[in-house]
């Protein structure tokens, strides 16, 4: 069976101990603990959770080895984070959300998980960043938050 590959940025950890966020974030650590999803950390990721509280650090150091991914950020991932930015996805001010959505995509991620609704997780941003995969020859990337994922077998009852 094909384990999702889930691409999350700093928000997701940080979503452990923020009030609105921590009951929906818990259950998707709880997923990847249980074996269901590959989690794919960037090293943005890494170097933005080296000023978090120490609580938010310990999420990533407490994952199973075997169920993290690390991706880099080399030339291709800059030269499409760019692109994002110059099609107007994002400001240049936002560059680091650029590399995270570029990361994920090069890494061919199944998903993107994020509560940065602003940035990311956000419906004309989303159109944006596909049109310029589209057009790069990358395929579109799913951009959703941990609520739209919290659900595991569908034929549970709910």
């Amino acid at each position: 069976m094909h384990k999702i590959r889930v691409y999350i940025d700093t928000s997701i950890f940080g979503g452990t101990q923020d009030e609105e966020f921590a009951e929906a974030t818990k259950r998707f650590f709880e997923r990847v603990h249980q074996g269901q999803f590959r989690v794919l950390v960037s090293q943005v990721t890494a170097d933005e959770l080296t000023d978090a509280p120490p609580a938010v650090q310990a999420v990533l150091r407490e994952l199973p080895h075997l169920s993290i991914e690390r991706v880099t950020a080399g030339k291709e991932v800059l030269v499409l984070a760019m692109a994002y930015i110059d099609a107007g996805a994002l400001g240049s001010a936002h560059r680091a959300d650029a590399i995270h959505v570029a990361s994920a995509t090069v890494a061919r991620a199944d998903l993107i998980l994020s509560w940065n609704f602003k940035h990311i997780v956000n419906f004309d941003r989303i159109r944006k960043f596909n049109a310029v995969n589209l057009m790069r020859g990358y395929p579109q990337i799913e951009i959703r938050s941990p609520l739209e994922v919290e659900y595991g077998d569908e034929n549970q009852d709910i």
